[in-house]
């Protein structure tokens, strides 16, 4: 299969800021990925490990959902720096986006002391289209998806503790396109890009009673090494370069405490992100490509990403034996300066707010629907950031909608 490089990993290194999708199920959607500690379901195999040794051990647990995801316009108010010194308006709006992903978790009865499960998900996704001009010879197309297949193993060490590890495969697939013969300067880059990682991930859960839950993962750093083709134009003239690039996906630590009292769980997640790790940005081509391209396409970008805190509230009532709500919260930091932030991903600190339900419909057959809002602050750029793409303004109306729907089938 023909396989060609992504250059867009300069922006998005696949796991966090705006492309992270920590919410994987129905309850994680509902309630803004607050699941590190307390967990009733399949779903306990993506979000802890751990914590599918104390489900019902005769039983066998299955989820699958559906998430439907819109991105609305952003809103780009300011200036574009060309050097030397040229300096022109740019105002413009990204396309509207829409997109589609399924999850599916699974988790075995319990075999003695031990039990596996597994979980198929999308931590990664996001698309973005400018038709502008300026911001098209940018990223006049962005996509970037991701599919993880994450099996796992737990271990009751006793009644009140478990622990877990197991194994992540990353499929990774992106297109970029950019054209800047709209503003007169003739360069253009089609490019087309997938790859497959390996990492782990470890966790703990600790039940010492009186409703009291806590729980600890760890998701270890996977280094994406891309290798492919990258097609590069000059003047109309394009060549084909086979060419490398490898950037992180960096570790995450999560730590979640949950207490349930009469009807009522509450949890309080936080989770770090190890972003320092992404500190250059280097692409490699078996051969020379032009002089004139190598500023745009060759040169090392600094990126001097930053680690990320992110704190989540998730709470849960239990209204009737059928009837089971959810609401969450939660505050996430960006990775990403102001001197390499892009037009790919103009990506800001956000609020997310969930809500939803669960429905039992027998005693095997579980349904819900959730609700997700996400909204980035307005980000502004200074002449004083010193910005590597000549950004001088404010990107706004970031945000984005999640609708899930879901099945979970105890057997």
């Amino acid at each position: 299969m023909k396989r060609s490089i992504l250059v867009i990993c300069s922006s998005a290194v696949v796991i966090a800021g705006g492309y992270k999708i920590p919410e994987q199920s129905l309850e994680g959607m509902a309630l803004s990925a607050a699941r590190v500690a307390h967990g009733t379901g399949a779903d306990t195999a993506y979000y802890n490990p751990a914590n599918m040794a104390f489900l019902v051990p005769q039983l066998h647990f299955l989820e699958t959902d559906l998430t439907f995801v819109t991105l609305p316009k952003i809103d780009y108010d300011g200036m574009q720096i060309f050097p030397p010194a040229t300096i022109v308006p740019a105002d413009a709006k990204s396309e509207k986006e829409f997109a589609v992903f399924p999850t599916f978790h699974y988790v075995d009865r319990a075999h003695g002391k031990w039990r596996w499960g597994v979980s198929l998900t999308a931590p990664v996704g996001q698309t973005h289209r400018w038709h502008s001009p300026i911001q098209g010879a940018f990223a006049q197309k962005f996509y970037l998806m991701t599919a993880e297949l994450n099996p796992s193993l737990s271990y009751r060490l006793s009644d009140t503790l478990a622990i877990a590890a197991g194994l992540r495969l990353v499929y990774s697939e992106g297109e970029v396109d950019s054209d800047a013969n709209a503003i007169g300067v003739p360069i253009k880059r089609q490019m087309k890009g997938d790859t497959v990682e390996a990492g782990y991930n470890l966790a703990l859960a600790w039940h010492p009673g009186n409703g009291w839950e806590l729980g600890i993962t760890y998701r270890s750093k996977i280094d994406l090494a891309e290798k492919g083709t990258a097609n590069l134009y000059l003047g109309g003239a394009g060549n084909r370069y086979s060419a490398r690039v490898t950037v992180p996906m960096p570790a995450a630590l999560d730590i979640g405490i949950a207490k349930s009292f009469d009807n009522w769980t509450v949890e309080l997640d936080y989770e770090r992100t190890f972003w320092s790790s992404y500190k250059t940005l280097d692409f490699r081509y078996d051969t020379p490509i032009p002089p004139a391209l190598v500023p745009y396409f060759d040169d090392p970008k600094p990126k001097n990403w930053r680690d990320t805190n992110t704190y989540r509230l998730g709470i849960t009532y239990r209204y009737s034996d059928r009837l089971t709500l959810m609401g969450g919260l939660a505050y996430d930091e960006t990775p990403v300066p102001a001197h390499s932030l892009s037009y790919e991903l103009p990506d800001a600190d956000a609020w997310i707010v969930s809500a939803g339900f669960r429905w039992k419909q027998n005693d095997h057959l579980h349904w819900g629907v959730a609700l997700l809002y996400d909204h980035k602050k307005k980000r502004t750029i200074t002449l004083q950031d010193r910005n590597e793409y000549g950004i001088d303004g404010t990107f706004k109306h970031e945000q984005a909608i999640l609708v899930t729907a879901g099945f979970e089938y105890t057997f």
